[in-house]
């Protein structure tokens, strides 16, 4: 045997009750479990897990990692939680396809998401055969803002039959090269423009290459009941598999709905439809600041986005809008001080500080001052806004059958990804989902905490041979101390890794040792053609 794992409390991800067992790795498969101290061969490396949980490496299934992988290939923020997998690619946004002569656009779009990652003309096939050697496995998306701003640039418009056919063309390629499927991100242009149908006709794509449809839906806030009907129907009319992302109910007029919406998911669920969701455990959410303004505001492109933001009519219908409705896809909140800067390339004196603090400092209005730094920065600002209730947080993660997804990237303190003041749960969802979910705050058990980050993920995405620890499956192990796990994080000090973690193991690799990242990059990208099996139930609904 290469390596055996030994006296350690096995929990095996499908949710049931751990044992004690020891757990033996051979040429990067688990060759088997045995009672603990049962196993006669001999091993190459013995890990001693006495006191600990081993179980199987933890599946991240949404985040935003392809823009920062590239950049940090150890995936420093990741590994050390236990994720051995990520699934990027998501919201609709992806790095490729980028056609000849429009990279610079696709760059510019992403600039607020992906700072520091170079961009250049490259089909998917091509950039799925360049993505680098990591840390972890990587799982590919091809998202559907990506793909329409190829087409038909920030157009807020019905696609030409045309153009829907080259869409088509597009995401048929991503899935020849082995995308898993396509993600969406509804809330914002160029997206925003598709109706339903233009959805449909892309899943039914999917469909025909068994691929899978992950979406940041149409609205989180005030309209989040009809966007969630919106992403069930997309099942229920094409017969693909749903992922709905980061669940959540923005805006302080949507409090306390979190049943009722579960209960929406959930009914779909029993009605034998194929969806899933995921959310992270925190009540702030993040993204471009420039999202939160009315979609109109970005029709036609950052440089028109630019012009308009000087203008002092279009601030006025902005701040008019907003007073009516609220933020777009965060709806109603406080004041402006529950926003406040993550990164900002143009202003990185600012991170950390909250709009209301900084329009204050500058003696101005805070709408104005939103809109100075959207300039000041051309539209690269990035934000974390706290527009969740704790009781609908709590609600929705001690779901059993709801994953766990970071929404976040793998980066490390020190580097380009080391910059600003990003969301801590790009360190700590997963080490939070498995320490505070459980010890302190008691929302799950641990075999539950286990099976939403290992077999529930990979049932939901219909991976095989990884999420659990079963005799011939991908040796992607984590060992971590229950009593001790935790993520470190805050939003005033984000860069800190997770407590917990002694060892991590990807494809038979040990990456984490003792706490310490060895410098392996065994990750593989996982095509869907090789790795995706039917979808599995493991947590069932009820």
């Amino acid at each position: 045997m290469d390596i055996v794992i030994r006296g350690g409390h096995v929990i095996d991800g499908t949710g049931g009750a751990g044992r004690d067992a020891d757990v033996w790795l051979r040429d990067s498969r688990i060759a088997s479990i045995d009672a603990r101290g049962t196993g006669a061969a001999a091993a190459h490396r013995v890990i001693d897990a006495r006191g600990q949980v081993v179980a199987p490496g933890l599946i991240d299934i949404h985040t935003h990692s392809d823009f920062t992988l590239p950049l940090a290939p150890r995936a420093e923020s990741k590994i050390r939680q236990g994720v051995t997998t990520e699934v990027v690619g998501n919201c609709g946004f992806s790095a490729a396809p980028a056609l000849p002569g429009r990279a610079h656009v696709l760059a510019e779009y992403l600039a607020s998401s992906a700072p520091g990652l170079p961009f250049s003309e490259t089909t998917f096939a091509e950039y799925a055969a360049r993505f680098p050697a990591t840390s972890l496995n990587v799982i590919l998306q091809v998202g559907h803002n990506t793909l329409r701003l190829m087409t038909a640039g920030m157009d807020d418009r019905p696609l030409s039959a045309s153009e829907l056919a080259q869409m088509e063309r597009l995401l048929e390629e991503a899935l020849v090269a082995g995308a898993w499927g396509l993600s969406s991100g509804l809330f914002t242009a160029p997206g925003a423009a598709a109706p339903p149908d233009e959805i449909h006709a892309l899943a039914r794509v999917l469909r025909r290459h068994d691929a899978t449809y992950a979406t940041h839906v149409r609205d989180e806030a005030n309209h989040v009941f009809d966007a969630v009907r919106e992403a069930i129907a997309v099942a229920e009319k094409t017969a693909v598999h749903v992922q709905i992302a980061h669940l959540k109910l923005s805006g302080l007029d949507n409090w306390g709905g979190a049943e009722r919406l579960l209960a929406e998911i959930d009914g779909a669920r029993q009605r034998g439809l194929a969806v899933d969701c995921d959310a992270y455990p925190y009540d702030t959410a993040t993204n471009p600041l420039r999202n939160l303004l009315p979609r109109w505001v970005m029709e036609g492109g950052i440089a028109a986005m630019l012009e308009r933001l000087a203008r002092r009519d279009v601030r006025g219908r902005v701040r008019d809008e907003i007073a009516r409705q609220g933020l777009t896809n965060f709806g109603r909140i406080p004041s402006w001080d529950v926003v406040r800067i993550a990164i900002s390339p143009g202003l990185p004196q600012e991170a950390g500080r909250s709009l209301g603090d900084i329009a204050r400092r500058r003696g101005a209005d805070p709408l104005d001052t939103v809109c100075d730094v959207i300039l000041a920065d051309r539209g690269a600002t990035r934000i974390l806004i706290t527009s969740m209730s704790e009781e609908d947080v709590r609600t929705i993660t001690s779901t059993p059958w709801v994953l766990a997804g970071s929404d976040g990237n793998a980066i490390a303190p020190d580097g380009v990804t080391g910059q600003g003041k990003p969301h801590p749960r790009y360190y700590g969802t997963h080490a939070r989902t498995l320490g505070q979910c459980v010890r302190e705050l008691k929302w799950l058990t641990l075999p539950q905490a286990v099976a939403k980050v290992t077999g529930g993920a990979a049932a939901a995405l219909g991976l095989g041979g990884r999420g659990l620890l079963r005799e011939g499956y991908a040796a992607d192990v984590v060992v971590f101390d229950p009593a001790r796990i935790a993520d470190r994080a805050t939003y005033e000090n984000p860069h800190q890794f997770a407590a917990g973690t002694s060892t991590v193991i990807v494809n038979g690799d040990v990456v984490i040792d003792g706490g310490d990242h060895t410098g392996a990059l065994p990750g593989r990208v996982l095509r869907r053609q090789e790795h995706r099996v039917a979808r599995r139930p493991v947590i069932e609904s009820r």
